[in-house]
């Protein structure tokens, strides 16, 4: 269940990730980077392909989107850290597997036995019923 809720936070954080892209790319100001740069004039009809917001506005934006950033990486680290088997090499995990199925092995023999001893019990309790219809 832990690795779909980190597919979905990773899922989030894309989302997150374009919704940054985008608000710096529609929300910054037009500025010329050199001198032969040009700002192409827009016509009447034409919607702005920026829009730009004022200087402290745009940087409180990017504030925000930062720090939902952050938020949801590190949401997503404790959830990767509470994954089963991180903290385990392969061959720990083999180790363990091995030990799992030799207790498994174990409970099978143990059921077996408890298996035969019930036979044994019918067995006695038939004989029993049988003595008892007798008399």
């Amino acid at each position: 269940m832990a690795g779909r809720e980190v597919d979905g936070a990773l899922s989030l954080l894309l989302t997150q990730f374009i919704a940054a892209l985008y608000y710096n790319e529609r929300h910054h100001d037009l500025q010329k980077f050199s001198p032969n740069d040009k700002i192409p004039e827009l016509k009447q009809d034409q919607p702005p392909e920026v829009d730009t917001l004022d200087p402290e506005q745009f940087k409180a934006g990017q504030l925000e989107l930062a720090r939902d950033l952050i938020t949801k990486e590190q949401q997503i680290e404790y959830l990767i850290s509470t994954l089963p088997g991180l903290d385990n090499s392969e061959r720990d995990q083999l180790q363990m597997i091995r030990e799992l199925e030799e207790e498994l092995g174990a409970a099978e023999q143990q059921r077996q036995e408890a298996l035969r001893e019930r036979d044994e019990v019918l067995k006695r309790l038939d004989g029993l019923v049988r003595l008892i219809r007798r008399h």
